[in-house]
């Protein structure tokens, strides 16, 4: 009976338990059901309101575009200072290895500007944060043509330097040598015996502009790294935000703070670099006061909102609206209403330019030669036509991933093909088409400039030269003994002549930020996807 009864006790129970787990599984399954359907609609409204794209591979790959990223990522080893590692140019040696011992600094890394053996941080710093908006956005285009890794080692060069530099929170080196003594020598980097002085700026002399620019570098270069060697990317942040804290803390120009630099590279402002610094800041650290700072906080005082601007090295106002409206075009979280309206202003602004850049746009720009290049100023002239080209490519990507499908300018719609179409125009005129049917970029085709502005190109390798006794090699009729692969000349005149002499610094002596620029627009254009949503 006993036994019985137990199993009787034993079959109720078992129907009683089975009855609540069929129960319990009904309403888990009803669960799911609304939590899935709700969860559906929330995506489903996303996808409707931002368009989101997964991005894609790249693809129709485009060959004379690949080979020539790669001569333009040659030159960064060309103009490399320190004791080399891997060295692609078999005329360059080890060079600068005491920069900085006389503040117990090892500044030997980092890159000589351009045709000169000097460091000037501040475009140095540009040429950094370009390569890394260029590795962040098209760093799967350069992988699939193999030259991503050398794009990561010229920005880790310039990086080291970087992180070197910034010895305390407020204070950064901001130039090695003296521009003075360096212009009256010509010789090549490996035979240097000059003293190469330091430059700072501190709280007591300030340098708004190059410690935000400086921060903007290191902020954009911790994204890069961050999956790659994840202690350096922390590295590179930490002093970010050190130095956007030095930056916005003591507003003063560094032109005037250091009255010398003027003479080289002249500061037009500041604002645009806090713009430029707070808007990495903000992608790297998703830290939503970054955003504030830019959007709320400040945007009337610098975002130079609703006026035309060119990015170059000294005025980044037109590509941190082209970032912000990256914000704008996929979205992110926690962004108010206000804010997503100043970042829609931004946008708008970034939109002027787009449309002045396009050549049959109602608004179309004058700043174009007859042939279709866009010109500014003649020094240094194709710094502007390569980085408004990449700002449009640029664009165009964020509007096809985000499926925006027209631009309105003044009553006229356009699609992004034709913000592509525009930049492949401007590069078809670096590389050749053009008047004078030559590239200007040396190592591209059969006609290239011959006698570029560059001591170490222009004197051969075992010339025993000094200071001024150089200057035989600097007058020589000749073409330059070493090939500067990769090099980017200044560019044509307004008339689109170009003068091919050694002499002519204005046209015919690369930089090391324009050769950045070009990177970013190549790896643009070199094949076809999808932008990345976040970085």
């Amino acid at each position: 009976m006993e036994h019985k009864d137990k199993d009787i006790g034993s079959k109720s129970n078992k129907k009683y338990y089975v009855g609540a787990l069929c129960w319990r599984f009904i309403v888990s399954i009803i669960a799911v059901l609304v939590i899935g359907a709700a969860v559906f609609t929330i995506l489903t409204k996303f996808r409707h309101s931002h368009s989101p794209q997964s991005p894609s591979r790249p693809t129709n790959l485009v060959q004379k575009y690949a080979s020539a990223l790669e001569l333009a990522l040659q030159f960064f080893d060309v103009q490399k200072s320190g004791k080399l590692q891997n060295n692609r140019v078999w005329w360059r040696g080890d060079s600068g290895l005491k920069d900085g011992n006389e503040s117990n600094l090892d500044l030997s890394k980092g890159m000589y500007d351009a045709g000169d053996l000097m460091k000037f941080g501040f475009p140095m710093a540009f040429t950094a944060t370009v390569l890394s908006w260029a590795i962040l956005e098209y760093g799967d285009h350069m992988d699939a043509v193999k030259q991503l890794q050398y794009a990561l080692d010229s920005l880790k060069w310039i990086t080291d330097y970087l992180v070197n530099a910034h010895p305390f929170a407020d204070v950064l080196y901001i130039q090695v040598g003296d521009p003075e003594v360096d212009h009256n020598c010509w010789e090549r980097p490996e035979d240097m015996t000059e003293e190469r002085p330091l430059t700072q700026v501190n709280s007591s002399f300030p340098g708004t502009e190059v410690a935000a620019e400086t921060a903007a570098a290191l902020a954009s270069a911790s994204l890069v790294f961050m999956e790659i060697n994840l202690s350096y990317s922390q590295i590179l942040l930490g002093h970010a935000k050190q130095l956007f804290t030095f930056a916005d803390t003591y507003k003063v120009s560094y032109s005037v703070s250091i009255p010398q630099v003027r003479k080289y590279y002249n500061s037009s402002g500041y604002w645009d670099e806090l713009l430029w610094a707070g808007s990495w800041l903000y992608h790297a650290t998703k830290d939503p006061s970054y955003l504030n700072y830019v959007t709320g906080q400040n945007e009337n005082e610098f975002g130079s909102l609703g006026s035309l601007s060119w990015f170059s090295w000294d005025d980044k106002h037109a590509a941190a609206q082209v970032l912000l409206s990256r914000v704008n075009f996929f979205g992110a979280r926690g962004i108010s209403n206000e804010e997503n309206l100043d970042l829609q202003m931004y946008r708008e602004t970034a939109e002027i330019l787009m449309c002045k850049l396009l050549p049959d746009s109602p608004t179309a720009t004058t700043n174009r030669s007859e042939s279709g290049l866009i010109w500014v100023v003649p020094w240094n002239s194709l710094q502007h036509s390569v980085a408004s080209a990449f700002l449009a490519v640029l664009y165009s990507d964020y509007m096809l991933t985000s499926q925006t499908e027209t631009l309105y300018c003044s009553g006229k719609l356009y699609k992004p093909v034709d913000l592509r179409k525009f930049a492949i125009s401007q590069v078809e005129y670096v590389l050749g088409e053009n008047p004078m049917r030559m590239s200007y970029l040396v190592g591209y085709g059969n006609h290239y400039p011959k006698n570029i502005h560059h001591r170490g190109s222009s004197i051969p390798v075992d010339a025993k030269t000094g200071c001024r006794d150089g200057f035989k090699w600097f007058d020589s009729p000749h073409p330059n003994p070493n090939v500067a692969f990769g090099a980017l000349v200044g560019g044509p005149f307004f008339n689109e002549t170009y003068n091919d002499f050694r002499n002519n610094s204005m046209q015919a002596e690369p930089t090391t930020y324009s050769s950045a620029l070009l990177v970013a627009l190549l790896s643009g254009l070199v094949a076809t996807s999808s932008v990345e949503l976040s970085f």
